[in-house]
């Protein structure tokens, strides 16, 4: 798999409302029961449906985790085939979605609490000894050793951005457990260690931008600066909000924010773009920018002097969504109902799918899935296309595979943990908004947020 870089246009396929929930409130929500996994099954109502679902993809990270570590693999493929002999290696982003779909899935009783706390401290204890730089972990771990995988030569160090998404979801798990009884206030007590052991100011290099890697081997020679705008957004919002190794304001505005060249007053299919989408100027990037950053940031009603992050991801959602239904190069199987283009893997390989300029007849279910919050009405309907009309194709143990192709009758049966686990909670955030009432409740956040002049009416 090549890696998600979206800032720089050669690289595209390199690529606070209710703010507290306490724990006490936390377990006294209602729970439901999905039906049994695996199997074709109507349904009752939508919420039922949207129960299965959740379930189906969190799985993901509950009963398909790596056992060492209990970590999200970075890939399960149903074939058994893994052409780089990674079957033991797991993603720390995509950890980081799966930690967020697994208190939904407490939340909403899929998984006992009590073993779900049991996971949660494995996880926590085997992120204090894995491989870590300067605080920061790196792309991939080895789940049996906690040792670094490389993801690339030069990229066996810390990666800042892949430990934003980790650490994110890590902060929704603290915010949950932190008022509940002794063994889960420890739980909270440790991940709170792990996040003040991260050191944001030194990914600064000095300069006033954060960059996205940094090797013990290789320094600063992956040379990525993060300048807005793609799936990097919560890397500021973290870096600003720690409570040990902040980085000034500056960053943010001068770096990220380019000094205002961020804003774009281009727009697509009647929908402002409103921000500046790195190597997809005209259609926007792929849809899992308006997901990656949002797992736990809320963007409704949420606003700084660049945007109003509603209206970003939900216009970047419609543009995907019209230029599917429209379909201007003709791929057999796309229409209002069959949409969302987003990094995955592709017919040759793994892509970076965006409308027109790297679109390959290749749809993501977790394009569509994971804009819920934002799309409500045309994130069902390809819901319940994907699973009544291709799910014999295209639906497995842990949910929707990875993508497929109508055109090319293409069908897969491979999953991606940064892909798959951010359906379960894009879904909960729709539904009840809990990942990010605990994750805006954070009292770092809410400081992080002010000093960079977020502004939130809900």
């Amino acid at each position: 798999m090549q890696k998600r870089k979206g800032s720089l246009p050669t690289l595209s396929l390199i690529i606070i409302g209710c703010l507290i929930l306490t724990a006490c409130n936390n377990g006294n929500r209602k729970k439901t029961s999905a039906p049994d996994m695996g199997r074709k099954t109507q349904f009752a109502t939508d919420e039922v449906l949207l129960d299965y679902i959740q379930e189906a993809h969190l799985n993901y990270m509950w009963k398909g985790a790596e056992p060492t570590s209990g970590l999200a693999p970075e890939r399960i493929h149903m074939d058994g085939v893994y052409p780089q002999n990674d079957a033991q290696v797991v993603t720390t982003g995509g950890s980081g979605f799966g930690l967020a779909g697994l208190i939904a899935g407490i939340d909403r009783g899929f998984i006992p609490r009590e073993e779900g706390v049991a996971r949660l401290h494995k996880i926590a204890d085997f992120l204090a000894t894995a491989d870590r730089f300067h605080g920061v972990w790196p792309h991939w771990l080895d789940g049996t050793t906690g040792k670094v995988k490389p993801f690339s030569k030069k990229d066996n160090g810390g990666d800042l951005v892949e430990s934003a998404f980790l650490i994110q979801g890590l902060l929704i798990v603290r915010e949950y457990f932190k008022n509940g009884n002794p063994e889960e206030q420890t739980l909270a007590a440790k991940i709170d260690t792990l996040w003040r052991e991260m050191e944001w100011d030194w990914y600064l290099n000095g300069q006033d931008v954060l960059y996205w890697h940094w090797s013990p081997d290789y320094g600063w020679e992956m040379n990525f600066p993060l300048e807005g705008y793609n799936e990097c957004l919560i890397t500021y919002i973290l870096a600003a909000s720690s409570p040990t190794h902040p980085i000034p304001a500056s960053a943010y505005h001068n770096g990220w924010a380019r000094g205002g060249g961020i804003k774009s007053g281009k727009s697509a299919f009647g929908y402002p773009l409103i921000l500046n989408h790195n190597g997809a100027e005209e259609y926007g990037g792929p849809l899992f920018w308006a997901h990656y950053s949002y797992i736990g940031l809320n963007p409704m009603g949420l606003s700084d002097r660049y945007a109003d992050y509603r209206e970003l991801n939900r216009n970047q959602t419609l543009i995907n969504h019209a230029y599917c239904a429209q379909n201007p190069k003709g791929f057999k199987g796309y229409s209002d109902a069959c949409w969302g283009l987003t990094a995955s893997y592709s017919v040759e390989g793994y892509a970076g799918h965006k409308p027109m300029e790297n679109d390959r007849g290749v749809i993501t279910p977790t394009a569509a899935l994971s804009s819920f919050p934002y799309t409500p009405g045309e994130s069902m309907k390809a819901l319940k296309h994907f699973y009544f009309e291709l799910g014999d194709r295209i639906w497995g143990e842990y949910g929707f595979y990875d993508a497929f192709s109508i055109e090319h009758n293409w069908y897969p049966q491979r999953y991606l943990a940064i892909d798959q686990l951010t359906i379960a909670p894009m879904i909960e955030n729709h539904r009840s908004g809990l990942l990010w009432n605990l994750f805006m409740g954070a009292p770092e956040i809410q400081e992080g947020l002010k000093k960079l002049e977020f502004k939130q009416v809900l």
